[in-house]
């Protein structure tokens, strides 16, 4: 009996494991294999070149813009993701009824299209979109909103702002409600302010939630593409040079594999020691307020 149980359970997790085991182990595997090769996706002979890809993407210019392009986003959107979510946890949370239904509302940004939103966002900031034509109105003057670095980034950072905050604010919104509310009666009777009771209750007590978002939020830092694909392509002067478009670019449009495969391993890395990092100084604040 135990054994055909057994059994039953490899059968019914066999699709997903056989998904995991095609579309992520086998080409994991083969990617690390390609780093060592030069190959243009259409040789049936790629030709072995040892180290000469990890020589060639540490000295690159193009991989160091997506190195500082990626911390650009992260000390604009990480932040700014954490403030809104949070801010929309709050406002949801304080509600008397519906919170359901605004949770949803807030939740919907998350479906849309990063292609068609890059496209809305295109035509609102071109030089003859309804932003720039009212700030020539007013002030004389309109910016280059995708023509110049800072506001380049600080654009993009604000869409995906606005499309993650509302799957974060749930995260953030979970953890509200799962503060006893005796220690909002204990510091009330004691007579502390609302905005004592935040910096001292609820800040703390939403360390897990932190803690998620956070690590989430590092993690998709280093997958940006569709965004800056769409809008600037990289540009301008690489400011919004991604991991992924560095990818993309030497992969599918200089055909070659093996070093993009190779820059990808790169950005594995850099994730990997980045969220590390974060992790660390996330849980040593956790540590100060008593979270294990």
């Amino acid at each position: 009996m135990e054994r055909t149980k057994n059994i039953q359970g490899w059968l019914f997790s066999s699709p997903y494991l056989i998904y995991t085991l095609v579309f992520f182990i086998a080409p994991l595997i083969m990617s690390i294999a390609l780093v060592f090769f030069d190959w243009n996706l259409i040789s049936p002979n790629p030709i072995f070149v040892g180290l000469e890809n990890f020589n060639e993407a540490l000295t690159s210019v193009r991989v160091h813009k997506a190195f500082l392009a990626s911390y650009k986003f992260m000390g604009t959107f990480v932040p700014g993701v954490i403030i809104v979510s949070l801010i929309m946890a709050l406002i949801v949370n304080a509600l008397p009824r519906f919170k359901s239904l605004f949770s949803v509302g807030f939740f919907l940004p998350y479906l849309v299209s990063g292609v068609a939103l890059s496209l809305v966002v295109r035509g609102v900031l071109s030089y003859n979109g309804p932003v720039n034509v009212a700030l020539r109105s007013m002030f004389g003057t309109s910016p280059d909103w995708l023509g110049t670095p800072t506001t380049a980034v600080f654009v993009i950072s604000a869409m995906i702002i606005w499309k993650m905050s509302g799957y974060y604010s749930l995260i953030f919104l979970s953890g509200l409600q799962n503060i006893p509310k005796e220690l909002y009666e204990a510091a009330s009777l004691d007579g502390a302010s609302k905005w004592r009771q935040f910096w001292s209750i609820t800040v703390p007590m939403l360390y897990p939630a932190f803690y998620s978002v956070i690590v989430l939020a590092v993690g998709l830092v280093f997958a940006i593409f569709t965004e800056p694909y769409t809008l600037t392509n990289g540009g301008p002067a690489m400011a919004t040079h991604t991991w992924q478009l560095e990818i993309y670019y030497q992969a599918f449009s200089s055909f070659r594999a093996g070093y993009a495969a190779t820059v990808a391993l790169l950005c594995s890395i850099v994730t990997f020691i980045s969220i590390w990092v974060i992790r660390r100084i996330v849980e040593a604040w956790g540590h100060h307020y008593g979270w294990d």
